[in-house]
């Protein structure tokens, strides 16, 4: 079901205010003020909501069916994208898309994790989850950006890799390893943003950044709820109390020092205006991406060395 639970009085009033535009085509217009009024009340009503989510609420939006995905934003804010396919192992992996393009006039390589929109596509992709052969096509990408000196815009959405037979035949640990390894060496700006679920290490094989963005009610976990609830309570239905332990939603993110910057999205979320979220992830994107490129690569190296160091740490205690 494409409407969320809270979402339903939202929804009503929307319903009403079509209703009424559709009374009003008919007549003589006397209807608008009341459209207006309708649409005020909607507005307030959704930030109310939205201002009000719980961990499992976030959760649900940032899975959300309409929710715009990695081949959209790439779409919108780059110009004569231009993909790249297969790894030059063993086969094209379509749960991720490689490819040139520019950015405000300026070349770049962007990959992208891609879910699908509807059912035949989300099985074509594989529901956003790689295989080994996709991150090894995605290291091709950034390889071939670090050869021309072009910055590398990722956008990560995904539940995580794919954990079949095959996949892990084919070494799926392995090709995530590499990557990690190989993004944290690249000498090329990279810029991570995270626009839907950023699942275990099925996000973090292509999520090592100088900046890592994520958008306002986009989640990034070590473990899926639901995963992390099979394991500690052999209970799916847990998945809402796993997700407030894992403290995923993009605020406590920033909190801990695991993204770099919080991206609005519209009232609502990106999938009630998929356009203005697109537009605004661009304008942070440009930011950052004249902050990089202006720094020596050697610098540069540097300050992601210090940005991932730190990550985890801890404190012994003596009795």
């Amino acid at each position: 079901m494409e409407d969320l639970p809270f979402e339903r009085p939202i929804l009503e009033l929307e319903s009403q205010i079509e209703n009424l535009r559709q009374l009003d085509d008919q007549g003589d217009g006397t209807l608008k003020a009341n459209i207006r009024q309708l649409e005020r009340r909607v507005q307030q009503i959704t930030k109310r909501v939205y201002d009000r989510l719980n961990t499992w609420e976030r959760v649900l939006v940032s899975r959300h069916p309409r929710r715009p995905h990695s081949l959209e934003y790439i779409q919108a804010i780059t110009t004569e994208f231009t993909e790249i396919h297969g790894d030059r192992l063993f086969r094209d992996d379509l749960a991720v898309i490689t490819g040139l393009a520019r950015f405000d006039d300026r070349p770049v390589v962007v990959v992208g994790q891609q879910k699908g929109s509807d059912m035949q596509e989300k099985v074509k992709r594989n529901f956003g989850m790689m295989h080994p052969e996709g991150y090894r096509k995605a290291l091709r990408a950034f390889h071939m950006a670090e050869r021309f000196r072009m910055p590398v815009l990722v956008f990560v959405d995904t539940p995580g890799a794919y954990p079949g037979v095959g996949a892990e035949e084919r070494g799926q640990a392995e090709a995530i390893a590499r990557n990690v390894r190989e993004m944290s060496l690249l000498r090329a700006p990279i810029i991570v943003s995270v626009i839907g679920e950023g699942g275990s290490g099925g996000a973090l094989g292509v999520g090592v950044g100088d900046v890592v963005l994520i958008q306002e009610y986009a989640v990034y976990s070590v473990i899926s709820p639901e995963g992390c609830a099979a394991i500690l309570w052999r209970d799916n239905a847990k998945a809402p109390e796993a997700a407030e332990a894992l403290k995923i939603t993009a605020p406590q993110l920033k909190q801990f020092n695991l993204v770099d910057e919080v991206v609005k999205e519209p009232i609502g979320g990106a999938h009630r205006n998929p356009r203005q979220a697109m537009g605004i992830l661009k304008r942070v994107i440009r930011r950052r991406l004249r902050e990089l490129v202006e720094l020596p690569i050697d610098v540069l190296m540097e300050k992601r060395y210090g940005k991932y160091r730190p990550i985890g740490p801890f404190s012994e205690t003596r009795p």
